[in-house]
């Protein structure tokens, strides 16, 4: 990441611009960094200004204790200012989460777009599953067993035993291991786990919200329910797609969205 900006609480963010027209902030989710999101910016690059960045804990940008999600919704603030005082936001997985968030809290975003953020609401474990969940990342966290919080939030995501293992062989692993700190990062941006409907209702900006036809149903409910909350909300699903989606089927529906 070639720039850098300072956070309200002076955390440096690492950041990087491609392309040209009006800037969008890309927000990753859990366990990535601005360098994967970078093939959405390249594909949206002939029309915006694409912003991509390490959230704090991550890659190039520093970190500052405590943990508080007010503090993520600064470092957005922080970066939209560095492009020019306004941006269009997307967030993908728990990112959408977050921008959210800072979209409620009112930074400067003329629309907002989410990508499958994983609400809990209409998975088969729900809110129970999150809240266990929490306590043994907390736990595995608190007693040093990153690799053991990598696997926690593995299997979260669905993650068959077998591939799990098979992750801790390879030469990923130490990187996941390092970042398994900001599991509870994101942990903590999606709170409860629950579709959050009374902030939800204060968002003013419109929203678009989108979610694979190819994913399990209750991603597609959740992500449905998101547009619902929302007072100007649009709910789309890109058939075929998948929670990995794929940057050239998601790049054209944002293009049209942020191009309104």
């Amino acid at each position: 990441m070639d720039n850098k900006t300072i956070s309200r609480d002076g955390t440096s963010l690492a950041y990087e611009r491609t392309g040209q027209g009006p800037a969008v902030v890309l927000v990753s989710g859990a366990m990535s960094t601005g360098g994967t999101m970078a093939p959405l910016a390249a594909a949206l690059s002939d029309r915006f200004d694409v912003v991509v960045y390490d959230r704090r804990g991550r890659g190039g940008s520093g970190d500052t204790a405590p943990y508080a999600v007010d503090r993520e919704v600064e470092d957005i603030a922080a970066l939209i200012e560095a492009v020019g005082g306004q941006a269009q936001l997307c967030g993908v997985s728990s990112g959408g989460a977050l921008v959210l968030a800072a979209a409620a809290a009112g930074v400067p975003a003329r629309q907002v777009a989410v990508y499958e953020t994983p609400f809990a609401d209409f998975g088969g474990g729900g809110a129970k599953e999150r809240a266990e969940y929490t306590e043994n990342l907390e736990r595995a966290l608190a007693e040093g067993r990153r690799g053991d919080a990598v696997a926690l939030f593995l299997r979260l995501t669905g993650l068959a035993e077998g591939m799990i293992e098979s992750a801790r062989q390879s030469p990923m692993w130490p990187a996941m291991k390092a970042a398994a700190p900001t599991l509870a990062y994101d942990n903590t941006v999606m709170g409860d786990g629950l579709v959050p409907r009374e902030r939800l209702a204060s968002v003013g900006v419109p929203v678009l919200a989108v979610a694979g036809g190819a994913s399990p149903t209750w991603l597609r409910e959740a992500t449905k329910a998101v547009a619902e909350s929302v007072p100007r909300g649009t709910y789309r699903v890109l058939e075929g797609q998948t929670h990995m989606v794929d940057p050239t089927a998601l790049a054209p529906v944002l293009t049209e969205f942020f191009g309104d």
